[in-house]
């Protein structure tokens, strides 16, 4: 598609799609702190959200009990938050990653950044560091993230470059390394059932009880990581014509590429670190926002962000809803609607998986 043909298309995204995306990511924290165990009206939902964000006195909350101040607050509120946090930085690296290699199956697993954070994780897990402090677990799991990135690249660059094909191979083969090691660290750790259970559950992806203090620890890798992906947004759109092409447009190759697997690595690692391993946010949202908004990372970008974290919050209402009152793992939820989604899109494909 032409430049001149896109840009019709990207200003229908600017002032309807990116507008559509954030009123739908409204609606679905609405719904998802008032749908519960406890219902709560939306209404109420509403006016202690404006009494919290507003100065002392403008929203009066003598009408709204104790109770429903706190599961509002206290309890779903930040849930809803690291849900949107999450799907976003993972909508955000899918299509980091599906525009730097050029394919429509790209997500952040496939150079091994979302193993390595889980091996991160599990080693607080199996150390007892989860137990003694809260920050232990997303620390690790994002250093994990940023440590296997370093790794892959390390061993995929020679004499300065780094063919993307060696890249995803070397990802692979860290990846299923990583996971051979995490399972390795939970067989050991079976005769503590407790750490055994812990592991298990985290590695299924979950936001169970999410507070603030996991907001606001995600939170600056992950604004950090997004800046970071805007900032090279001309460069992923000048990629997508071929390093060759992009090169000899004024596109430093090598330097774009590290900058945005760092970013990459940066906002799935933080991602991790607070929901668990949930797969297929990064491929899904992308790829149905690419065919609807066109490729311009311009508008990309910050669409993914929104459309990851409204994926994710309707996800995370569906886990805490279909069986109550057990609670579905989050990963399982985004791998029934991912998996079949991928088969589609695999077919789809028919051998031909750059993107165009």
């Amino acid at each position: 598609m032409t430049e001149a043909a896109d840009q019709p298309r990207a200003g229908y995204a600017a002032w309807v799609g990116l507008p559509l995306l954030a009123v739908l990511l409204g609606v679905a924290a609405v719904a998802a702190i008032a749908v519960g165990s406890t219902g709560v009206p939306w209404t109420t939902v509403v006016r202690v959200l404006a009494a919290r964000v507003s100065p002392d006195g403008w929203v009066d909350l003598h009408e709204v009990s104790e109770a429903d101040q706190v599961i509002v607050w206290l309890i779903r509120t930040p849930r809803v938050f690291v849900a949107a946090l999450a799907g976003g930085a993972l909508g955000i690296a899918g299509t980091q990653m599906q525009g730097l290699f050029r394919n429509p199956l790209a997500e952040p697993s496939v150079i091994g950044i979302s193993q390595g954070a889980a091996l991160g994780a599990v080693v607080t897990f199996v150390s007892g560091l989860s137990a003694a402090a809260v920050f232990w677990l997303p620390l690790f799991a994002f250093a994990g993230a940023l440590a296997a990135l370093a790794t892959v690249y390390t061993i995929a660059t020679r004499a300065g470059r780094t063919p993307v094909a060696t890249l995803l191979l070397a990802g692979i083969a860290l990846g299923a390394l990583a996971t051979a090691i995490s399972s390795l660290l939970i067989s050991l750790s079976v005769v503590n059932w407790q750490v055994a259970n812990e592991i298990v559950f985290w590695m299924m992806g979950g936001l169970d009880n999410r507070t603030w203090t996991h907001v606001w620890m995600c939170l600056p890798p992950l604004a950090l990581g997004a800046l970071g992906a805007r900032w090279y947004t001309r460069d992923l759109d000048l990629l997508l014509l071929g390093e060759e092409t992009a090169a000899s447009l004024g596109v430093e190759v090598e330097r774009v590429r590290r900058m945005i697997l760092t970013t990459a690595a940066m906002l799935t690692g933080a991602a991790v670190a607070v929901s668990g391993v949930i797969g297929f946010v990064g491929l899904i949202v992308p790829h149905m926002l690419r065919l609807v908004l066109g490729p311009s990372h311009r508008i990309l970008l910050p669409a993914a962000m929104l459309g990851g974290a409204a994926f994710l919050i309707v996800c995370d209402l569906l886990a805490r809803t279909i069986h109550p009152p057990e609670e579905i793992r989050l990963g399982i939820v985004t791998a029934a609607f991912g998996a079949p989604f991928f088969l589609y899109l695999l077919r789809r494909q028919r051998g031909r998986f750059e993107l165009r």
